[in-house]
């Protein structure tokens, strides 16, 4: 079971300090970790404002997910000569929209890349169709890659999980995508909603996850209930501006990360974040000195509501609860969905 002494950790950190820039959340592995030879996973997820952008290293190999906006095309390129990459392994691109295509144009005019994926290879914006046109400078195709298909970087495996549909929304159309190094294990979403976070978990793959990097930064349309108890992350990074017109992360995804003691790393509070695994731990060094994670601690008690006769279980909220005489209670998610119990897509999708 992961070790959840995070919240104590850091408090003492604080408290001798005053301030910190690093934090080391190690837990023990459920069975004996793998034995891993290398330098270990390094995961950049950088402060791009409300945008996406990861970049992947591991024995000597690099990749990206995402590249943030057009906007930041330079702050990319420049990040990956202070990291001393030269070529990439993979550049995948989630999904079309601007806010994680936007600077891969500008990486792949400098940098050549093995192979480039996409979920589509058209799309009526001008930043896709410079990503495409540089991709095929290098005289490669953009890939688009089925559930199920990997590759390695380095000793990490890199899976891709979904889309399993096809999706109008292009939110939905996001590449999800897991990094197993070890024992741990990292899960990009890009900005795939409850819609296709639903049609994933039905085909019941393993999303489980130390790390996730919350879909859609932070959007209440992304990270249901159910989704975040499938995968049981310890950390939720989420990538988003400050002050953004959006109001992400919103509150009730807010809530749901607190509710489910998942400590929150967010771009806007700690600027560029770095997480490194050795295969059996993970540790966390940020941008910002003065800023700390989230706390875990819930905003406050919470309860389900059980259906007796569909063992279907509801936030107390919900507009579909059961008749008094049919109802249980329960004081845990986990326990309800361990007595055989459903969540309701209506209010805990």
């Amino acid at each position: 079971m992961k070790k959840r002494f995070f919240a104590l950790l850091l408090s003492l950190s604080l408290l001798l300090s005053g301030c910190t820039i690093y934090i080391e959340l190690p837990w023990e592995a459920d069975t004996q970790p793998q034995t891993v030879s290398g330098d270990g996973l390094v995961v950049h997820f950088l402060d791009v404002g409300q945008a996406d952008c990861a970049l992947l290293e591991c024995d000597g190999q690099a990749m990206l997910i995402d590249g943030g906006n057009v906007d930041d095309s330079q702050l990319l390129v420049s990040y990956l000569e202070q990291q001393y990459i030269d070529t990439l392994t993979a550049v995948i691109c989630t999904h079309a929209h601007e806010d994680h295509v936007g600077g891969l144009p500008a990486v792949l005019a400098k940098y050549q890349a093995e192979t480039v994926y996409a979920p589509v290879t058209e799309y009526s914006s001008k930043v896709f169709s410079d990503f495409v046109k540089y991709t095929g400078k290098q005289g490669l195709s953009v890939t688009i890659p089925r559930p199920g298909g990997s590759f390695s970087l380095g000793q990490a495996h890199v899976t891709f999980l979904g889309p399993v549909k096809q999706y109008e929304d292009t939110n939905n159309t996001s590449l999800v995508v897991k990094v197993v190094y070890g024992q741990t294990s990292f899960l990009f979403t890009g900005d795939m909603e409850k819609e296709a976070e639903h049609d994933l978990l039905d085909t019941e793959p393993d999303i489980s996850a130390d790390v996730l990097k919350v879909g859609h930064h932070g959007s209440d349309t992304s990270s249901g209930y159910r989704f975040l108890y499938e995968v049981n992350p310890t950390y939720g990074v989420i990538s988003v501006g400050q002050g953004n017109s959006y109001g992400h992360p919103h509150e009730e995804v807010v809530s749901r990360l607190k509710d489910a003691g998942i400590v929150q790393l967010r771009t806007d509070q700690l600027g560029t974040i770095k997480a490194t695994s050795d295969g059996s731990e993970i540790t966390f060094r940020w941008e910002n000195q003065q800023a700390a994670p989230e706390d875990v601690t819930p905003a406050g008690e919470r309860y389900y509501v059980g259906n007796k006769n569909s063992k279907t279980f509801h936030a107390p909220t919900c507009g579909s609860l059961p008749a008094r005489k049919n109802q249980v209670l329960f004081t845990d998610y986990t326990d309800a969905v361990n007595q055989g119990y459903t969540p309701c897509r209506g209010c805990l999708g």
